[in-house]
């Protein structure tokens, strides 16, 4: 099995370490057909995200001039969204849906939420389960409706790292991938996924990316877990967005 395009990694204008030229040529220096640059949404804070909005046309004429350098290699303007509120509103409002050609999203850290209630359901039920256990089930229903809301009310392409410190339930939350046509992401950069729930996903129909997260340039195009994975459950290419049988 071959990945064949690398749709998250992210540069200099958010959390990354690398710009967007030096993706997009590790992107060619391995082969890949194709790379998005997907740096985390405004509403991340303490500079893990982007500025504002407009700055993903300054990565568009950035990435349009790396892809004229290294022809072989497809640019896309990605951005991974943060899940700002129960109801599932993302930091990238739908009327700003045509600045990017792809839109991953999940619920993170150290964001700006919508609002004071938001902000106490979403991370004061996930931060206050370190005291008050019960808490725990409580922010498990809260995760999984903001996902599902989003998945619903917004055109997602990629549910990135899910599950990953905010706790779902899997099996609600990939009948809404599979039901909405959102991906479900295989993250080779965080060692989480176990392979149970791939399984589950796949036999709810959902389909998957293999993505590597990149923070540097470096680490653009490393799929090594994600086949991995991919083959202990069996997954097919057919069930991969960006593989292919080799």
């Amino acid at each position: 099995m071959h990945v064949f395009a690398d749709y998250h990694t992210h540069t200099i204008h958010s959390h990354g370490r690398g710009t967007v030229a030096e993706n997009v040529a590790a992107a060619a220096k391995l082969g890949l057909e194709a790379i998005a640059i997907s740096d985390h949404g405004p509403n991340h804070l303490f500079h893990y995200g982007i500025k504002n909005l407009q700055v993903l046309e300054v990565i568009r004429r950035e990435l349009a001039s790396a892809c004229a350098a290294h022809p072989g290699v497809r640019g896309l303007v990605a951005i991974e969204a943060n899940i700002i509120s129960v109801k599932g509103d993302l930091d990238l409002p739908p009327e700003h849906r045509g600045l990017v050609d792809l839109v991953l999203a999940n619920i993170h850290s150290m964001v700006l939420p919508h609002s004071l209630k938001d902000a106490a359901a979403i991370w004061g039920f996930h931060y206050g389960k370190r005291v008050w256990p019960s808490f725990g089930r409580r922010s498990v229903v809260v995760n999984t409706e903001a996902t599902v809301k989003a998945l619903e009310r917004n055109k997602i392409d990629i549910l990135t790292h899910p599950g990953l410190r905010f706790a779902i339930d899997y099996r609600v939350v990939v009948q809404a991938c599979a039901h909405y046509g959102t991906a479900f992401e295989i993250n080779t950069s965080k060692a989480y996924l176990r392979p149970e729930i791939i399984e589950l996903a796949a036999e709810e129909g959902a389909a998957f990316v293999i993505s590597s997260d990149a923070h540097v340039p470096q680490r653009v195009g490393d799929f090594q877990l994600g086949l991995e994975l991919a083959k202990q459950v069996g997954l097919t290419a057919e069930e991969i967005l960006n593989a292919r049988d080799s």
